[in-house]
């Protein structure tokens, strides 16, 4: 008689553990390289001008927008928040770029502005943080000679209230910074989120809480004491800021990536009394698929714009529906690196700053 009896498998040993965990990563690495040796570079046309560009201090956009800017243009300076109409002067550009104009710039920030306008110099503003700080850019639009968003709900809204041109531009990605990497043993995780603790991603983590206990998870960030349930996540936290060069190291590392866009509503740790609502995808959404690993993200109405769920990228509406694509895609390794290797692709072919420069140069 046939012994239908299950089998039981005994547990791995540790250094069948390892092997298996550096197979796994050497495939997917392997893969990376594959695919990257087949992404055609793309050329930035040089253009006859200078750029005066002030930075916002955030290294992941700053530094990819200065080097398309350097390739591309016949001179790019970078200033400083606090001193660019004096830099203005002093250099006389063509046109000021000034990235987001929030956070770090100073209390006559408008007044420079005014001032650089003043000297004949064209001034340009890009915004990235939209719609979370409308309270603050509404007053900012108005200034800038040229509005660019990469929300495209704003664009009517600034219109609406004295900006003289505002032109919708999706954010990208750094490939100097956000890469395929080797992932070391201390950086592999079955799945790994970095991103402060807003409330709407504090109540899925909470949801999920129980789910996730049993995996091997990486959780990053500010505000996540808000959690109702450390009890069960608490091994996983790493509170507080994680640089980008280490964010890197642990998208590389995890086998699927979380990514949840902050909520618009206005009180929850946002500025957004006009209740714009959040259309576009954020920075994040790029920087985790040019590493090559497997991206999940909630929905936002202009993903299909950039990705196709269920190809280069997979998607959730409900912690249940993440809870099983997790589960699957944990499971079935094959179709986790067909779709992570087809989002690295896609990335580094079409969403990188020096293409989202070229376009922006288009438009100065």
């Amino acid at each position: 008689m046939k012994d239908v009896t299950k089998k039981r498998h005994r547990p791995l040993t540790e250094s069948e553990a390892a092997y298996r965990c550096g197979y796994a990563e050497g495939r997917r690495f392997g893969g990376c390289q594959a695919v990257m040796a087949r992404v055609e570079g793309f050329k930035l046309p040089l253009r006859d001008i200078k750029v005066l560009y002030i930075p916002q201090g955030f290294d992941a956009i700053d530094a990819g927008v200065i080097g398309a800017l350097k390739q591309s243009v016949r001179e790019c300076i970078v200033g400083s928040p606090a001193a660019m109409l004096q830099e203005a002067a002093q250099h006389r550009p063509d046109v000021v770029l000034v990235m987001n104009g929030l956070h770090v710039f100073p209390a006559d920030h408008l007044e420079q502005v005014n001032g650089i306008r003043g000297l004949g110099i064209k001034t340009a503003v890009w915004f990235v943080d939209d719609p979370y700080f409308t309270e603050d850019t509404l007053e900012i639009c108005r200034h800038y000679d040229v509005v660019f968003t990469h929300e495209e709900a704003t664009v009517a809204f600034y219109h609406q209230h004295g900006a003289s041109r505002v032109i919708y531009l999706p954010l990208a990605v750094n490939p100097e910074m956000f890469q395929p990497r080797r992932a070391e043993p201390q950086h592999q995780y079955d799945v790994c989120f970095i991103g402060t603790g807003f409330w709407n991603r504090i109540a899925l983590f909470d949801e999920l809480a129980p789910f996730l206990a049993g995996k091997k998870v990486f959780i990053a960030g500010g505000l996540w004491n808000r959690l109702k349930r450390s009890d069960l996540l608490g091994r996983f936290l790493h509170e507080g800021w994680i640089d980008p060069n280490a964010t890197v190291d642990y998208y590389n590392g995890a086998k699927i990536v979380i990514n949840v866009h902050r909520t618009d509503k206005s009180g929850e740790d946002n500025r957004n009394v006009h209740q714009i609502e959040g259309r576009s995808i954020n920075p994040r959404t790029y920087e985790i698929s040019a590493c090559g690993t497997m991206q999940i993200t909630d929905l936002r109405a202009d993903l299909p714009l950039y990705y196709r769920p269920g190809y280069d990228i997979e998607t959730f509406a409900s912690a249940s529906e993440l809870r099983y694509k997790i589960q699957y895609y944990l499971e079935n390794e094959d179709k986790r690196l067909a779709i992570a290797m087809r989002g690295l692709i896609t990335t580094m072919s079409r969403h990188t700053f020096a293409r989202r420069m070229s376009q922006l140069l288009e438009h100065l």
